[in-house]
C-alpha cells in the first residue's frame, strides 16, 4: 500500500460535530477507505467515527450535497459510483466550469488576483516535490490541499460567487480520482509541472486562450484523461506563447 497512515489529530474543516464526521468521511472516500457504491449504514458509521445518528446523517446529508455521497429514501446512503463514465462526466464539466470562471479572472482580475496565483503556484510547487518523495497520507493530503489553493486562485478573479461555488464541488468530486492516480505512481510530476509554469506564465501575461487550453490539459490529467477540449499533447507542456 502507497500510503502510510499517519497519526493526526482534529480538523481543519469545521468546530462542530456534523463538520468533523464529514471531514472524516471525506477523507475516507477520497482515500477509497470507503469504496464506491458501499451502503453506509448509520450505526455502522457511527461505531466507526463517533457522533449520533442525527449528526451522522447530517453528515452524510452534506456530503450528498457535494455528490460523493447517494440518499435514496428506500435504500439509505451509499457512495457514489466512480464508473469510468462518471470519471469523464465529472471531469467534463468541472472543465467547463472552470474554464468560464478563468476566462473571466483573466480579463478582470487585479493585482491582488495575480499574486495570489503565484503564491498557490510556489506552494502547490513544494507539496508536490515533498508529495513525490513522501506519498503518506498526510502528506497526500497537505499536496491534494494545495492542489485545490492552486485551483480555488486561478479563477478568483472571476467575480462569480455562483462558478466558485461550482468549482468547489465539482473539484471535491475530482479528488478521489487524483488521489487514486497518486497511490498508484501514475501520475507524471514533470508534466505537471511544466503545465502549471505553463499555466501561470499565461494568466500572468493575460493569454487567456493560452491559460484556458492548459487548465484544460492539467483537469484531464487530474483523472488520468486525455485532454477535455482540444488541446493537442505538445500544448499541454510547452512554455508561453505568442498572445
Amino acid at each position: 500500500m502507497l500510503f502510510k497512515r499517519s497519526e493526526t489529530g482534529g480538523t481543519k474543516d469545521g468546530d462542530t460535530v456534523v463538520a468533523m464526521l464529514a471531514a472524516a468521511l471525506r477523507r475516507d472516500i477520497s482515500f477509497g477507505a470507503l469504496l464506491p457504491d458501499q451502503k453506509l449504514k448509520i450505526e455502522a458509521l457511527r461505531q466507526r467515527y463517533g457522533g449520533s445518528n442525527h449528526s451522522m446523517r447530517e453528515s452524510l446529508r452534506l456530503l450528498s450535497a457535494e455528490g460523493l455521497v447517494e440518499a435514496t429514501a428506500q435504500r439509505g446512503f451509499r457512495v457514489t459510483s466512480a464508473t469510468q463514465e462518471d470519471l469523464r462526466d465529472i471531469c467534463l464539466v468541472r472543465g467547463e466550469v472552470e474554464k468560464i470562471a478563468l476566462g473571466l479572472a483573466i480579463a478582470q482580475g487585479d493585482t491582488a488576483w495575480e499574486g495570489r496565483v503565484v503564491a498557490a503556484h510556489h506552494a502547490l510547487g513544494k507539496a508536490e516535490r515533498a508529495v513525490a518523495g513522501a506519498p503518506d497520507d498526510l502528506t497526500a493530503l497537505e499536496w491534494d490541499e494545495a492542489c485545490r489553493a492552486f485551483s480555488h486562485a486561478l479563477i478568483s478573479g472571476c467575480g462569480s460567487p455562483r462558478l466558485m461555488d461550482l468549482h468547489r464541488k465539482f473539484f471535491d468530486q475530482s479528488r478521489r480520482f487524483r488521489l487514486a492516480l497518486l497511490r498508484e505512481g501514475r501520475l507524471d510530476f514533470a508534466g505537471r509541472a511544466a503545465r502549471r509554469d505553463g499555466l501561470l506564465q499565461a494568466v500572468l501575461d493575460r493569454q487567456q486562450d493560452r491559460a484556458i487550453a492548459l487548465l484544460d490539459a492539467d483537469i484531464a490529467a487530474d483523472f488520468g484523461l486525455g485532454t477535455v477540449g482540444k488541446v493537442g499533447a505538445g500544448d499541454a507542456t510547452a512554455g508561453p506563447g505568442p498572445g
